[in-house]
């Protein structure tokens, strides 16, 4: 095997597993394990992991914000099928909450062309002018300071007229999650701390996300993994993740 291939075979590991080993790493490339230091030196240099003792671990990404609007169109597939199994979940005569998020815009597509007849709850100005389409739909704003660079309405005043409400199911986005220091993260401040009143309305909340998130941070926790009832994704995540999910009694879907 070409020095090439070992270290794309090291990184795919890395995303599977989300730990490598020196002296794993040895046995199965039937190199030294000084070569395989070396590896894991260069893999570092370029950003693409944290070495520690005896190996090295996946490191986190910090994506830079982009708007909702624009974020509808990074990995467009992915967040198609995750808004597929999340509106299968969907009952009628529920009250459910779509917070800010891109594959909330999907889910709304697909409850607007639906014969659903449900109250949705939504801080987002886009998916409150999409569901506009369906009479069948109850649509409820919280209202308060609509920030324009996140794309809807948060902060104290939507925070307060967030928590005089129940919901059967609250739909969460995120940007990152960290199943080591099991938090759930975000970019914005005032989004964070909606995003938590949401999470209390809800009888069940749902985090959904695409599986790279669990390689990304964000720099706002707002929720821990406890919070979370089920995670809706679009692959499997890799055993490592889903060993640390089951821990905390997550449903991955």
């Amino acid at each position: 095997m070409f020095a090439k291939e070992r270290l794309n075979k090291i990184i795919d590991m890395l995303h599977n597993e989300g730990k490598v080993v020196v002296k794993e790493l040895s046995e199965m490339f039937n190199v030294s394990e000084d070569a395989i230091r070396k590896d894991l030196k260069y893999l570092e240099n370029e950003g693409l992991l944290e070495r520690i003792y005896g190996g090295a671990i996946l490191k986190k990404q910090i994506p830079r914000y982009i708007r909702v609007e624009e974020r509808i169109k990074h990995n467009i597939e992915a967040k198609k099928k995750i808004a597929d199994k999340a509106f299968s979940l969907l009952k009628d005569g529920e009250t459910i909450f779509l917070d800010i998020s891109s594959i909330n815009m999907i889910l709304a597509e697909k409850i607007a062309k639906s014969q659903l007849e449900i109250t949705v709850i939504s801080n987002s100005i886009d998916i409150l002018h999409i569901l506009c389409r369906n009479s069948n739909i109850q649509i409820i704003s919280p209202g308060g300071i609509l920030y324009q660079n996140v794309g809807g309405f948060v902060g104290s005043a939507a925070i307060e007229a967030i928590s005089k409400y129940t919901v059967q199911k609250a739909f969460i986005g995120s940007c990152g999650v960290d199943v080591i220091n099991k938090s759930v993260n975000t970019f914005n401040v005032e989004d964070g701390n909606t995003k938590k009143a949401i999470i209390k309305s809800g009888k069940e909340v749902i985090l959904v996300m695409e599986n790279e998130k669990f390689y990304f941070d964000g720099v706002y926790k707002f929720a821990d993994l406890e919070d979370i009832d089920t995670i809706i994704t679009d692959k499997e995540p890799s055993k490592t993740i889903k060993d640390k999910l089951e821990k905390y009694k997550i449903k991955i879907i």
